[in-house]
């Protein structure tokens, strides 16, 4: 479920930008539950465990929510809200590592592990936070397809044909904050999935974004699995973070789009 809703997650963004390198992870928003976590781990000793995944989905939220404000100007385009995002990921990721530099050795080992994504720690109450994440998130962006159709024709085009371009953005911006704010809390800052499971599910199944919303969630969560099966058994009895694996095939993926797309940027 973390791998369906980090893969919905990019999706979407990357339908608002009509960039293929957007993701949750490029633009900051896991950057933001990264950081919330952290400082949660850091700085609230005494509080239960339990109210990390509320800590990471409102870092995820708050950070969504100051990229939105930096990106507006007189509307929201899709190169301002991508670089004002890319920036404000550095300055997150910066703050993650002070926090984990200034921290005690224990506090900085648990929080390096949750940071590099892993699955074995996951409980079923985890399971229940993520359930209806997946059922109202899915929903939602299947609602909103149409929409995410028609703005990849361009703004005055959208406009043209009755698309309320902004408050669409707004509200899909907000759920794919909150699926990737829920994945992060849950499996920690697990990269690159969002980024690749649109990409393998546009090659399968095409452009339109009601059946890609369905193949990014089927995608990523096929992703997320086998990165999670190769951690726990290719390095046995040692248990590798699932994030290692995801990262170690999404960073070369993420310079191929770099390279192919190079004469478009």
């Amino acid at each position: 479920m973390a791998g369906a809703v980090l893969g919905v997650s990019g999706m979407i963004l990357q339908g608002i930008v009509r960039n293929p390198l957007a993701a949750p992870d490029i633009i900051g928003v896991t950057g933001g539950g990264a950081v919330a976590a952290v400082m949660f781990l850091t700085y609230g000793a005494g509080l239960s465990l339990q109210f990390l995944p509320l800590a990471a989905i409102t870092g995820s939220m708050a950070v969504a929510l100051l990229t939105y404000f930096l990106a507006w100007q007189r509307g929201i385009t899709p190169i301002r809200l991508v670089l004002i995002g890319i920036g404000i990921s550095a300055i997150m990721s910066a703050g993650t590592t002070f926090m984990i530099v200034v921290s005690s050795a224990v506090t900085a080992t648990q929080a390096y592990l949750w940071l590099t994504g892993s699955i074995y720690g996951a409980s079923w109450n985890d399971v229940s936070l993520l359930i209806p994440v997946v059922f109202v998130g899915i929903l939602v962006t299947l609602i909103f397809s149409r929409s995410l159709d028609t703005q990849q024709m361009g703004n005055d085009t959208s406009l043209g044909l009755g698309v309320r371009l902004q408050l669409d953005r707004m509200i899909l911006l907000l759920f794919s904050v909150i699926l990737a704010g829920s994945a992060v809390a849950v499996v920690g800052a697990v990269g690159f999935v969002g980024l690749i499971a649109p990409h393998i599910a546009r090659t399968l199944i095409g452009r339109t974004h009601g059946a890609l919303t369905l193949a990014s969630a089927s995608t990523g969560a096929l992703l997320m699995f086998g990165a999670d099966l190769a951690a726990r058994t290719l390095f046995y009895p040692v248990d590798i973070p699932a994030g290692v694996f995801t990262a170690g095939v999404g960073a070369p993926f993420f310079l191929y789009l770099l390279f192919r797309n190079r004469h478009h940027m």
